[in-house]
């Protein structure tokens, strides 16, 4: 699927990816899945993609987009707008796309291989616009789930399609649980 000769690009939209690997009971070693794709060809660069919330103190994602920044990822943010949908309901709204498409676009002249890690619908446009220019494209996403987290479309407009369980092996992150500490027994006086 991959050429050692091809110079590869990942797209990751965040949120989409978190949710998928959730869905399917792991979680993502970022620093794996950077390896994984560095031996299968030239990475030439890793996109994260995630919306944060707007005026929020603390962000439960800001350890992971620290991490990512200075571990090898171009990370781009920006932040959610929170609306009152027409039920009176608190919305927020973070979407990434057209962040993803530009970047991916701007690079179609360098990049041999795109991978995207989405399973949304509203990208089938940019694989054609990409395969237009001769570059091949992979997605990531999940069948393994009811109803599949990968948008029909997207996956047959796809060159390959990657289920994110194939992946599992090589970039699960490892459980953080520790074994609990306990003192050694007490000798016997016997």
């Amino acid at each position: 699927m991959f050429d050692p000769r091809e110079k590869i690009a990942l797209f990751i939209d965040g949120a989409n990816l978190y949710a998928a690997s959730r869905t399917l009971g792991f979680d993502i070693d970022y620093q794996k899945l950077l390896d994984f794709f560095q031996n299968s060809g030239y990475l030439l660069r890793a996109y994260y993609y995630t919306a944060l919330a707007e005026e929020q103190e603390y962000s439960s994602i800001r350890p992971l987009i620290d991490w990512l920044h200075y571990n090898g990822y171009h990370v781009v943010t920006k932040i959610a707008k929170e609306f009152t949908d027409s039920s009176g309901r608190r919305k927020i709204k973070g979407n990434m796309d057209i962040e993803l498409t530009i970047d991916a676009m701007e690079l179609s002249d360098t990049v041999d291989h795109f991978v995207l890690f989405s399973g949304d619908g509203d990208f089938r446009s940019l694989v054609e616009a990409l395969q237009r220019r001769g570059r091949k494209v992979s997605v990531v996403s999940t069948l393994e789930t009811q109803p599949a987290m990968i948008s029909d479309d997207l996956r047959r407009q796809a060159d390959h399609f990657i289920d994110l369980l194939r992946l599992k092996k090589n970039i699960e992150r490892e459980s953080t649980t520790r074994p609990s500490y306990s003192l050694p027994p007490k000798p016997c006086d016997g």
